[in-house]
């Protein structure tokens, strides 16, 4: 249960800071139908180490295996639908220009589709292909325009496509994690959404937060391994709670802001 005035709280910081970082995690996507990393290894896969399946040496002893599971992971991705809380996140972004940042671990596209396309992904593009090392002839080729074979390879090389997400003993997208790290230091109010706060370097994004000012509040069913970095822990899900602390004001009004 969680208290009104907690709730009215976090609402009320919502729509009065200048900058709002928003951290969303696989438990967003799940409340989409989008198995989390662990639990889309079931049936025929759970018999796989998961490094077997999400790192470069797993793809390059068995690509197809790999390419396989891959397959089946964004067949689920492009017909999940964005939840009310992707919508209310990207709804609240447009009604306050300049102020919202979003960082997601997930590697599905359901913020853009929600209407929010510049989320900053820390893990990658699970629908996008990219390759697999830099081509040795030193080309700049499109690996849209490799054989459709399962897996896809450069017809000149043989240089594999890969998903364009961040396997095991990969680095971040430098880009992203600096992009990331600066809405951290500077947001007034961070919301951790749906994540166990288990992988780094995401995980350490609230704590850079709060030490650089910020208010945490963080927003998940089950405890995480966050929870002490937050001044407030709302216990709920993403579509329960977001369109009730990220609602428009004047639509919505102050009341029913309870449990």
């Amino acid at each position: 249960m969680n208290a009104p005035t907690v709730i009215a709280e976090v609402r009320a910081l919502a729509h009065a800071a200048r900058r709002v970082c928003v951290l969303t995690g696989a438990g967003m996507s799940a409340e989409s139908g989008i198995p989390t990393f662990r639990d889309a290894m079931t049936g025929l896969w759970r018999r796989f180490d998961p490094e077997q399946l999400a790192s470069e040496a797993g793809y390059r002893a068995d690509p197809a295996r790999v390419w396989a599971w891959y397959a089946e992971r964004r067949d689920g991705v492009r017909a999940a639908v964005p939840n009310a809380g992707h919508v209310a996140i990207a709804e609240f972004g447009r009604r306050r220009p300049g102020v919202l940042t979003v960082v997601t671990q997930n590697v599905d596209d359901l913020h853009q589709r929600a209407g929010w396309p510049q989320t900053i992904r820390l893990h990658g593009d699970i629908l996008a292909d990219q390759w697999l090392q830099p081509c040795p002839r030193g080309r700049a080729c499109d690996p849209a325009d490799a054989p459709p074979d399962e897996p896809p390879a450069c017809a000149d090389c043989g240089n594999l496509v890969r998903p364009a997400v961040v396997w095991f003993g990969e680095m971040l997208p430098e880009g992203a994690i600096d992009a990331a790290e600066a809405a951290a230091r500077g947001c007034e109010l961070m919301l951790v959404v749906g994540t166990s706060g288990a992988v780094w370097p995401a995980a350490g994004l609230a704590g850079r937060a709060r030490r650089s000012g910020a208010k945490v509040a963080i927003v998940n069913p089950h405890p995480s391994e966050i929870d002490d970095e937050a001044h407030w822990v709302l216990r709920g899900t993403a579509a329960g709670l977001l369109p009730r602390l990220l609602g428009d004001l004047h639509r919505d009004g102050k009341g029913d802001i309870g449990a």
